[in-house]
């Protein structure tokens, strides 16, 4: 492979080892296998019904963050709109912004930046770029996405806003936003203004804290043929590798129990209810697993337990179904991840299914519709549920140790997708998935939860929805 190129430490950028680079080299040659699924996680079988008689813990007792991946800019989110001013061709999503403009929370803002008589270019102009809101060219999280009787509130402020009624303990609240580093600034700026606010309304304290993707977890761009992809200056081209890079960034975190919601999977206050009862439930459960899980671990450690009791507890609760001979020990001591699955109602991502590894062993996973072969689509076709992300994690050991979670990281369950730049096409690589392949190791319990709790803003037209208003 190294033949057709000269490749030294030297002129690798971001901290990226030659190591690592040869491994994403022979990755593009090599591709990933597909996810060996063996059935879709459905209700009885890999899905668990909500539990009414778990009990309440007090949550001062742990340390929770809630982690919430906001990194980009919204430019899919106004796509649609970006074509239209492109072309001059209207589209329906942009015919549903020009028909709804008052229905929307930026709608104010917006009328600043119009002039008297505004066209429709002008008036989708002024959303998307610098002209007006630029919101085509902002994260997701500055957004303003609800109207109130007094007031509007970006992507941040609805997460500031729902933290305080589920992820609260000894009178803080902590949330963590990954961020890109071009807009850390605006972050920064909102909050400043938002945490005051927010702290008088609740009487909590906020410590918010923010992280970039590291730059080492990028991965470098190949051409067609698999030979590194230069730039018109001779450089490679270093891409971020997707949401799973993220998992460094959640490895530094210190806490107990983290939560996990993407930042725009926000509702309105009057529609919060599911999403509040049903954070609790995840989190209570999780809690109650995992004091199962120590008691076992400390059972076997004192050569008291009963070993058919604990291999019926994993595969009954942890989403494992072990090979003859496996050490239980070694799985209960894993972090643990309680998610919650939503009806698929046809949207795009990931679902939950059973997958068996190289040794036998069954596990849940959550898996992307892209590494399922399509010899394997009659499986695809039969899953029920859909992730959300929305987790709830469990990062500390049974001694009270922080769980290193790069340790239980599939490395074979990447992606490669077909990109461009500057007009020039690539082939790109992500990581494996924050939820998916960089979580396969951990313990899982798949939870049943409302639709009205998945409330995603994908494209512009979203937040006009009945759930957004």
């Amino acid at each position: 492979m190294t033949e057709h190129y000269q490749l030294s430490d030297d002129n690798l950028k971001h901290g990226i080892t030659l190591e690592t680079l040869l491994k994403q080299l022979w990755n593009f040659e090599n591709g990933f296998p597909f996810a060996n699924i063996t059935s879709a996680a459905i209700s009885g079988n890999g899905i668990t019904a909500p539990s009414t008689d778990i009990p309440t813990y007090p949550t001062d007792e742990y340390k929770i963050v809630k982690f919430v991946p906001a990194s980009g800019a919204a430019t899919r989110m106004f796509r649609d709109l970006f074509t239209y001013l492109s072309t001059n061709e209207m589209n329906t999503t942009t015919q549903a912004v020009l028909d709804n403009l008052e229905k929307f929370a930026f709608y104010d803002d917006l009328k600043v930046f119009l002039p008297e008589n505004a066209s429709d270019h002008d008036i989708i102009e002024c959303i998307i770029t610098e002209r007006g809101l630029n919101y085509g060219n902002l994260p997701k999280g500055l957004l303003k996405f609800h109207k109130y009787d007094s007031e509007t509130r970006t992507a941040v402020a609805e997460h500031l806003a729902e933290s305080a009624q589920y992820a609260a303990s000894n009178g803080t609240v902590n949330i963590h936003f990954t961020v890109s580093p071009e807009h850390i600034d605006g972050f920064n700026q909102i909050l400043n203004t938002l945490v005051p606010e927010y702290e008088q309304k609740t009487g909590l304290k906020y410590d918010i804290t923010l992280s970039t993707q590291k730059p080492e977890t990028n991965t470098i761009a190949v051409n067609p043929d698999n030979t590194p992809f230069l730039d018109e200056n001779g450089n490679y081209v270093f891409r971020p590798a997707g949401h799973g890079a993220l998992i460094e960034n959640l490895n530094d975190i210190d806490a107990d129990i983290i939560f996990i919601k993407n930042i725009d999977n926000v509702c309105p206050e009057h529609t919060r209810g599911d999403t509040i009862r049903t954070k609790r439930l995840l989190l209570n459960y999780g809690i109650h697993i995992q004091q199962q899980i120590f008691e076992y671990i400390n059972a076997i450690d004192n050569g008291t337990s009963d070993t058919d009791k604990i291999y019926d507890f994993i595969c009954s609760h942890l989403g494992y179904r072990p090979a003859p001979g496996t050490d239980l020990r070694s799985i209960l001591n894993r972090p643990l991840r309680v998610c919650g699955m939503v009806l698929n109602t046809g949207a795009p991502g990931g679902g939950p299914f059973w997958t068996t590894d190289p040794h036998g062993n069954e596990s849940l996973q959550i898996v992307e519709s892209a590494q399922i072969s399509p010899e394997q689509s009659s499986i695809l076709t039969s899953g029920q549920y859909f992730n959300p992300v929305d987790l709830v994690c469990f990062v500390r050991d049974y001694r009270g140790n922080k769980f290193d979670l790069r340790e239980f990281i599939d490395p074979n369950t990447g992606f490669i997708s077909e990109k461009s730049h500057n007009g020039r096409p690539l082939r790109a690589m992500e990581l494996p998935g924050l939820w998916n392949g960089a979580m396969a190791h951990w313990n899982t319990v798949f939870i049943a939860v409302p639709g009205t709790t998945f409330t995603p803003a994908k494209v512009i037209t979203d937040l006009i929805k009945p759930e957004h208003n």
